[in-house]
């Protein structure tokens, strides 16, 4: 099939390793998130709320932005804290590869 009147900037496909992980906060909210790992995105993570649909690409010095996620995945700050607290633990640091 060829589509003639599209301007592709990039097509590429990779290898990515995702974890699926669910688990209920000590304020008892529920996540359940796929992180993707790439080696796009300088060495963040692609972070999908499956129950929103929402996705960010997070890295530790996004968690360190006040009210990032709780703006990103409609969440309260509360929540927003708490998911900070989880995802300090999967996303580490990055690392710049270029």
């Amino acid at each position: 099939m060829q589509l003639p009147d599209y301007d592709f900037m990039s097509d590429t496909t990779e290898e990515t390793i995702t974890r699926f992980v669910t688990f209920i906060t000590p304020s008892l909210k529920r996540f359940d998130l796929a992180v993707t790992a790439t080696s796009r995105f300088y060495g963040k993570k692609l972070v999908t709320d499956l129950q929103s649909g929402k996705t960010a690409i997070i890295g530790a010095d996004d968690l360190e932005e006040d009210g990032y996620l709780a703006f990103t995945f409609k969440i309260t700050e509360e929540e927003a804290v708490e998911l900070t607290q989880f995802l300090y633990f999967v996303i580490g640091t990055v690392n710049f590869t270029d």
